[in-house]
């Protein structure tokens, strides 16, 4: 990024699509099956000793109907139901502890925040959620973008944009949730995983992705070998 085209040309940078001919049915048939399993979210009450935000250990299930964990956070002063921001995570990073996501509930909004399967093994937060997958592993460093990639039904990121797109059914499943008023965010890959999901999805209010990882593979890969890349 330090030696790509100058800053007023990529602001006016379009790549050509190169979309496949099956693309839509692809991700129609990935989310029908997913579909098939039930979301059965759980929100289970987990004491961060928080005297102004509730929060709640979250289980839904995602890919292939697998367990997905995620911090649900509330404010504690509500008056009904709350706007709510779902958010994703950079490369390698899990969903962690509590006490690193209190700016939105603190701003009145309901909070989700989606663990990544197989990540969090690198030093940076911690996940929970294994990847139960043909090329699945527990907790790890990075080498994400090339698992199952021989494969576009056995790569990992079918798995991982799956599982985005139902972490938003799990938010608004919460009774405190106004469901019809639901944003998706993140930076990094998680802006990545946002552009992804409003690109799936009709029913948000907005998607905001800050730096996006996971776009424009192909040009990213020609340009550096550096990290993620390498």
């Amino acid at each position: 990024m330090l030696f790509d085209m100058p800053l007023d040309r990529l602001r006016d940078y379009r790549p050509e699509p190169e979309e496949p001919a099956d693309f839509d049915a692809f991700w129609e048939k990935t989310l029908t099956e997913t579909a098939r399993h039930d979301l059965d979210a759980a929100f289970v009450p987990y004491d961060a000793g928080f005297a102004t935000v509730e929060v709640f250990d979250v289980t839904f299930r995602g890919w292939g109907g697998q367990p997905v964990k995620a911090w649900l956070l509330l404010p504690k002063a509500r008056s009904g139901p709350l706007p709510a921001v779902v958010q994703y995570i950079g490369y390698n990073g899990g969903r962690g502890i509590p006490y690193s996501w209190l700016t939105w509930s603190a701003l009145g909004y309901a909070h989700l925040v989606m663990d990544n399967r197989g990540q969090g093994g690198g030093g940076k937060n911690t996940a929970d959620t294994p990847d139960i997958g043909p090329d699945g592993h527990g907790s790890s460093s990075p080498g994400f973008l090339t698992r199952g990639i021989e494969d576009p039904y056995r790569h990992y990121y079918r798995r991982l944009i799956t599982d985005a797109v139902r972490a938003v059914d799990a938010a608004k499943a919460h009774a405190a949730v106004d469901a019809s008023r639901v944003t998706v965010l993140g930076g990094s890959q998680g802006g990545g995983l946002a552009l992804a999901v409003a690109g799936l999805r009709d029913d948000l209010v907005a998607a905001v992705a800050d730096v996006p990882f996971l776009c424009h593979y192909r040009r990213a890969s020609q340009i550096t070998d550096a990290g993620p890349y390498a």
